[in-house]
């Protein structure tokens, strides 16, 4: 693995500048992920509660700020849809994490920042 250098050098206020919206950006991808994942938390927690319920039995859904009356039947279907996507999204947020963490500590590397515990 060959070292990259710089194409041209950055000034201190640049390096700063850059450094904190790489770790801003690394930060709020782990703050998405994590509301993604108590959200799917809680889909999983509703589908394991009406699972077991009479299909027929009445359910109440809020769509959309409106609380609307369904049966478990109408609304469990959705309720796995939903926590499937929530699921797909968190992947995908995982690896674009990985990639921009991946990123973050090439440029650590290339300009000799490293992390001063406080």
């Amino acid at each position: 693995m060959s070292s990259k250098q710089p194409e041209r050098k950055l000034t201190p206020e640049e390096l700063t500048r850059v450094y904190n919206t790489m770790k801003q950006e690394l930060q709020q991808l782990a703050q998405k992920i994590s509301e993604l994942e108590m959200e799917k938390e809680e889909h999983t927690v509703v589908i394991e509660t009406i699972e077991p319920l009479d299909k027929d039995r009445k359910c109440f859904r809020l769509v959309g700020g409106v609380l609307v009356e369904r049966t478990v039947a109408d609304v469990l279907p959705a309720l796995k849809t939903n926590c499937d996507g929530i699921n797909d999204v968190i992947e995908k947020l995982m690896e674009q994490h990985k990639k921009r963490d991946e990123e973050f500590q090439i440029f650590q590397k290339m300009y000799g920042i490293r992390a001063v515990a406080r």
